[in-house]
C-alpha cells in the first residue's frame, strides 16, 4: 500500500482528487477521514495531518514554577508529546500496511519537519518502509502531477533546522518567561511572556515610543499665496523657504508682498515610475496592510487560497520568477473571466519580461495566481487578496508608468515662491495595479514672464511631528531587515504581542507593561533585547539547513548563550523585581479620583473580581466596574470630562474592545439599564399600540444585533450615527467605505425595517 501524507486534510483531499480523476472512496480510519483508490500499481491512501501532530515540552517534573527554578530549564531534557492522538493512531495503523510512504507536506522548514514527524511515527512500527518526497508550489493539477512524476528525497537537514528552532524557542521562551513572571509576581494567565524573537521585536516598538517622547515639538510657519491666471483659474504656491521658525520673520515678509506674481521659471519634464517586483511574503503582507489586513489575517486568507489551488505557496522569500515557470501559459489562464482585458493586453506583447527583486531562492517562486477564480467562489476577504495577487502578477510584466511633471517658480515682490504639478500620461503598470495610486496635481498652463494676480496670502501655523510608530507592515519589513524571525513566524510574533497586552492599536503603541519588561531587560540582561543574538542563531539554523553544521552544535551554542544571560539575571534579580513591579504598577493607574484626589487604579477584590478602586480607601469608597475577563490596557487618551485614561480590553481570540473612559462607560450602562426598566413598565401600553407606530420608535444604533461599540465607531466615521442614517444609506457604498460585509449591512437594514 502507498501512503501519501499531506499537511492538512483539505490538501490531502485536493491532491487525492487530482491524482485519482475522481475515482475515490472516503474511508474513516480511527476517526480520521482518508481517501483511497485502487490504482494499477496498487492501493493508494491519502491522509491529511493537522499541521504539527506532536509538540516539544519538558517532562512533568519541571512544570511547577515554585519548585523548579527557571535556569534549570536551560539544560533540561526536551520530550516529544502527541497533540493529535487520533491522527497518530491512524498513521500507526496505516503505517503497518504501507510499503511506501510519500511526504507531500508544504516545502519549507516547517513542512519538512511536519513530514518527518509523521514519518518517525510510522518508522517506529515499520522501520523498513520505503519513503520519498514530493515538492510543489501550488495545488493545481499540473503542479501535483509533475511533483508525483518527479519524486525526490526528504531533506533531513531542513527538518533539523526546523526542529532546532522549536527547541531553542521553547527553552528560551519557557525559562525567561518563568524568571521574569516570578520576579514581577505575575503568575497564572497574567504571566509576562519573554522570547528570543518576541523581546527584541518589542524593544523596537518601545524604543520608537521613546524617540517620540523625547522628540521636542517646535512651532513653525508656512507661507502660501493663492494666485489666479488670466482665465480665472486659481492655484496655490508656497514660499521656497518652506518652514519659518520665527513668526516675526514671516509677518514682516507678508507685509512686503504685493498683488502681482511674475512667473520666473517653468521646467517641464517626464518621470518614469517603475513596475513593482514580484510578491514575496514580506512584500505581500505590506501590500495587504494597505487594504486593511493585519499580517495574521492576510496570511490566513492567503493560506486558504493556496489550499484551494487559487494562488501559489504564500511563504516565500523569492522575488524572481524561476525559468521553469511558463509565464505566458499562466497569463493565458486569465484570457477569460474578470481579468480578460488585462490578460489580453499582456499576451499581445511579443516578449514578457517580468521585474526582478534582489532576493532569489530555489525553494518556492514568488507568490502568483495559480488558477482562475470566480468572484462567486470566494468570500469578500478572499477575493480582495486574490485580486491583489493577480493584479500584482500582471503589473510585474507591464511598462513603467510615465508622469509629466512641472516645476514652476514665481516672483512676488522679490520673494520666491514655487509650485509643482504632475499628471499621469501613460498609466503603464498602474492600469493593472491601481492600489495606492498618487493623484494628479494639476497646474494651469504657465509661461515664463506672465503676470498673475495674488488673490490671497495665507500663513499656516504648524508643529514638527515626532517619528511615526510602526505599522504592522512596516514592522514586518524591519524584522526581516534585522533577521528577526522568518517569513512564516513574523506575523505570529506580532499577534502574540497583541494577545499578551504588550501593544495596542495600529500603528503599534506599547503599554506600560511593555516598557517595564523592556527596560528591565535592557538594563540588566541586554542580550535578550537585541536583534544580534537572535540573528546569530537564525544564521546558524540556516547553516543546519544547508548541511554545514550539525543541529546539536547549534543547540549547545544556544544553551551556552542562555546560561550567560541567566548569570546576568540572577546577579540582578532584586533590581529586576523592583524595576518590573514599579513599572507594572504604573500600568494600572487610570487617573485621579474626582472625590478625594487620590490615585484610581485597577484592583482586585478578595474574591478575585476586578474593578477600578481609589487608593484613598477606606476614607474614600469610589469605584467603577470592569469586565471580568481579558487584559485591561490603559491607553494615553484622556477623557476631558472625567480626567481618566481610556481603556481597551484584549481577550484572546476576540477583537479588542475599546471600552473608552470607564466613567463614561459606566454612566452609559446606567442609562441603558434605566431605559430598559422604563421600557418594561410601558410594555403593556406599547404592546397594544398600532404596529406602524411601533415601527416609528427608533433605537440606538448599538441596539441592532451585531453592532457593537467598535462597529458603531466605524459607521460613525462615515456619517452613520443614527438608525435612520443606516436604513437610508446604500448598502454597497457603505460596504466599500467601512470594509463591512454587504450582507451584514443589508441584514441590519432589514432587521430595522
Amino acid at each position: 500500500m502507498h501512503l501519501i501524507i499531506a499537511e492538512k486534510h483539505i490538501a490531502a483531499k485536493r491532491i487525492a482528487n487530482i491524482l485519482s480523476a475522481g475515482k475515490l472512496s472516503q474511508v474513516r480510519v480511527n476517526g480520521v477521514d482518508t481517501y483511497q483508490l485502487q490504482a494499477e500499481d496498487g492501493k493508494k491512501v491519502f491522509i491529511g495531518l493537522s499541521g504539527h501532530i506532536v509538540k516539544l515540552d519538558f517532562p512533568r517534573s519541571y512544570n511547577n514554577w515554585q519548585k523548579v527554578e527557571a535556569k534549570e530549564l536551560v539544560d533540561a531534557d526536551v520530550i516529544t508529546v502527541s497533540t493529535e492522538a487520533r491522527i497518530v493512531a491512524a498513521l500507526k495503523k496505516l503505517g503497518k500496511e504501507a510499503t511506501r510512504v510519500t511526504i507531500a507536506t508544504d516545502y519549507d522548514r516547517e513542512g519538512e519537519l511536519i513530514g518527518v514527524e509523521a514519518l518517525d511515527i510510522i518508522r517506529e512500527i515499520n522501520p523498513d518502509v520505503h519513503f520519498d518526497r514530493v515538492h510543489y508550489s501550488a495545488i493545481t493539477p499540473k503542479e501535483i502531477i509533475d511533483a508525483f512524476e518527479n519524486v525526490s528525497n526528504i531533506d533531513f537537514n531542513l527538518a533539523d533546522a526546523g526542529h532546532s528552532r522549536q527547541v531553542i524557542d521553547l527553552v528560551w521562551g519557557a525559562s525567561l518567561t518563568r524568571f521574569i513572571s516570578l520576579a514581577a509576581g505575575r503568575l497564572g494567565k497574567l504571566f509576562l511572556s519573554v522570547g528570543r524573537v518576541q523581546s527584541p521585536t518589542l524593544a523596537l516598538i518601545v524604543d520608537k515610543e521613546r524617540e517620540r517622547e523625547a522628540f521636542e515639538i517646535k512651532p513653525y510657519w508656512e507661507l502660501y499665496a493663492q494666485l489666479k491666471d488670466k482665465k480665472g483659474i486659481d492655484f496655490t504656491v508656497q514660499h521656497v523657504n518652506r518652514r519659518f521658525w520665527e513668526k516675526q520673520e514671516v509677518d514682516t515678509l507678508v507685509s512686503r508682498l504685493g498683488k502681482i506674481a511674475v512667473i520666473s521659471e517653468v521646467v517641464t519634464s517626464t518621470k518614469q515610475d517603475k513596475p513593482p517586483i514580484p510578491f514575496n511574503t514580506t512584500e505581500f503582507i505590506t501590500a495587504a496592510s494597505s487594504l486593511g489586513f493585519t499580517p495574521a489575517s492576510a496570511m490566513r486568507v492567503a493560506e486558504a487560497l493556496y489550499i484551494q489551488g487559487f494562488i501559489s505557496y504564500p511563504r516565500t522569500d523569492n522575488t524572481v520568477y524561476p525559468a521553469t515557470l511558463d509565464l505566458r501559459d499562466m497569463i493565458e489562464v486569465f484570457a477569460r473571466g474578470t481579468f480578460q482585458e488585462y490578460a489580453e493586453k499582456l499576451l499581445a506583447k511579443e516578449t514578457l519580461e517580468p521585474t526582478r527583486g534582489k532576493k532569489e531562492t530555489t525553494d518556492h517562486p514568488p507568490i502568483y495566481p495559480a488558477s482562475l477564480a470566480k468572484k462567486s467562489e470566494l468570500n469578500e476577504q478572499e477575493w480582495k487578496i486574490y485580486e491583489l495577487v493577480v493584479r500584482r502578477f500582471f503589473a510585474t510584466f507591464a511598462e513603467p508608468a510615465v508622469w509629466e511633471t512641472i516645476k514652476a517658480k514665481f516672483d512676488i515682490s522679490s520673494e520666491e515662491f514655487s509650485a509643482t504639478g504632475a499628471r499621469l500620461v501613460e498609466a503603464g503598470w498602474r492600469w493593472y495595479y491601481p492600489y495606492n495610486a498618487p493623484e494628479d496635481r494639476l497646474l494651469p498652463a504657465l509661461k515664463e514672464g506672465d503676470e498673475l494676480t495674488v488673490r490671497e496670502i495665507e500663513v499656516q501655523d504648524k508643529e514638527t511631528q515626532p517619528p511615526g510608530r510602526y505599522g504592522q507592515g512596516r514592522l514586518i519589513r524591519t524584522m526581516e531587515e534585522l533577521g528577526l524571525g522568518t517569513k512564516a513566524t513574523r506575523h505570529e510574533i506580532i499577534s502574540k504581542l497583541y494577545s499578551r497586552a504588550y501593544v495596542h492599536g495600529n500603528p503599534l503603541q506599547p503599554t506600560k507593561t511593555a516598557y517595564a519588561v523592556v527596560e528591565a531587560l535592557e538594563r540588566y540582561a541586554p542580550t535578550i533585547s537585541k536583534p544580534e543574538m537572535t540573528g546569530r542563531l537564525e544564521a546558524d539554523m540556516d547553516r543546519i539547513a544547508e548541511g554545514q553544521i550539525p543541529e546539536e552544535e547549534v543547540l549547545q551554542e544556544s544553551r551556552e548563550m542562555l546560561s550567560s544571560v541567566f548569570k546576568d539575571l540572577e546577579k540582578n534579580k532584586d533590581n529586576i523585581t523592583e524595576s518590573l513591579r514599579a513599572g507594572l504598577r504604573e500600568d494600572k493607574v487610570i487617573g485621579t479620583c474626582s472625590k478625594c484626589g487620590s490615585v484610581l487604579m485597577v484592583m482586585r477584590s478578595k474574591k478575585g473580581s476586578r474593578f477600578i478602586g481609589c487608593q484613598g480607601y477606606p476614607e474614600c469608597s469610589f469605584s467603577l466596574p470592569l469586565p471580568r475577563s481579558g487584559h485591561v490596557v490603559v491607553t494615553d487618551k484622556l477623557c476631558e470630562e472625567h480626567g481618566l485614561y481610556h481603556i481597551r480590553v484584549i481577550a484572546e481570540g476576540k477583537r479588542p474592545w475599546n471600552l473608552g473612559c470607564p466613567h463614561c462607560n459606566f454612566n452609559e450602562w446606567q442609562r441603558s439599564q434605566q431605559e430598559k426598566e422604563e421600557g418594561t413598565q410601558e410594555q403593556n401600553t406599547v404592546g397594544n399600540a398600532p404596529s406602524d407606530e411601533q415601527g416609528k420608535r427608533t433605537k440606538k444604533i448599538t441596539d441592532i444585533k451585531g453592532i457593537g461599540k467598535v462597529t458603531a465607531e466605524k459607521l460613525d466615521n462615515v456619517g452613520i450615527s443614527k438608525v435612520e442614517d443606516l436604513v437610508s444609506r446604500d448598502a454597497e457604498e457603505l460596504a466599500k467605505l467601512t470594509n463591512i460585509s454587504i450582507n451584514k449591512i443589508r441584514e441590519w437594514q432589514e432587521n430595522v425595517v
